[in-house]
């Protein structure tokens, strides 16, 4: 730990009591971080879907190893100022154990944030039993005391069919009763199921946007409660979608019209890094 890490954040977590709502990209490489930055954000996240997409593999609780999440996290703290918070999965194991040594070497590659779930990964069994996740979350959260390191706790229900809302209150509830500082159940459409749930817990919100259904705006979801607005994979997504088209419009057309709105190369080489390498061969 380091002098800037702690003020990364303190920086962090007194976003979370600002007044208002704050918006917190997920970059998904060190070049998309220094845009990001650059572009104004106050703190970045990131995503294990937009890692897995560039790097040819699929998301999914398999797709990565826990060595690959924490490399790309490290890239990428190291890619900007500011503060980053990382997709964590499921801690990479079943033992509550597990999610505490996840936390503690995520802690060691500078990341000032993490967030862990309560999906199992398997389709027959997807989430945890509320006992065993509120103990993997008590773990978790011991390892950050003392440590810079805010903790999120995720609740799946509704990204695995289970459209519970009271169960996903309960369960957010014992969640920051095992200590998490920060609470997220992605997949909630309904802005009254978001006004509901941000009522009754008593930590910061995430939500998440940008997935398939409706979206609100910044300001209607500060005015349901919200205190943090992540985008998961949804930029990574965009950012494919435009090279499909790309792609797309020369296989099928032979034309090239797509450069007109590509970014300029002079634009994001002053937002790259200017080290050189110090052996090239």
């Amino acid at each position: 730990m380091t002098d800037m890490q702690q003020a990364k954040f303190e920086r962090f977590r007194a976003m979370h009591w600002d007044k208002g709502a704050f918006v917190m990209p997920n970059p998904w490489d060190a070049g998309t971080a220094r845009i990001l930055t650059q572009m104004g954000f106050q703190a970045l996240a990131t995503t294990s879907a937009g890692y897995a997409f560039s790097v040819g593999k699929r998301d999914s609780h398999a797709g990565l190893t826990r060595a690959e999440i924490l490399e790309n996290a490290r890239q990428i703290v190291e890619a900007t100022h500011l503060p980053v918070s990382a997709d964590l999965e499921d801690g990479f194991g079943f033992a509550p154990e597990l999610c505490a040594e996840t936390v503690e070497l995520a802690v060691g590659v500078g990341l000032v944030g993490g967030s862990i779930e309560d999906a199992t990964g398997h389709p027959h069994a997807p989430i945890y039993e509320t006992m065993l996740a509120a103990e993997r979350v008590a773990a978790a959260a011991d390892a950050t005391r003392g440590k810079p390191f805010l903790l999120t706790a995720r609740a799946e229900n509704f990204l695995w069919g289970r459209h519970d809302l009271k169960d996903t209150i309960e369960r957010l509830q014992a969640y920051s009763e095992a200590g998490a500082h920060v609470l997220y159940a992605p997949g909630l459409s309904d802005i009254n199921d978001i006004r509901t749930l941000c009522r009754e817990v008593d930590k910061p919100v995430n939500v998440v946007m940008g997935l398939v259904g409706p979206t609100f705006t910044v300001s209607e979801l500060a005015e349901a409660g919200v205190k943090r607005i992540s985008v998961g994979g949804s930029f990574a997504r965009a950012a494919l979608g435009a090279l499909m088209r790309a792609a797309d419009e020369v296989l099928e057309h032979g034309t090239f019209r797509y450069a007109k709105d590509a970014a300029r190369a002079s634009t994001l080489t002053e937002m790259m890094s200017d080290a050189k390498a110090t052996d090239r061969t």
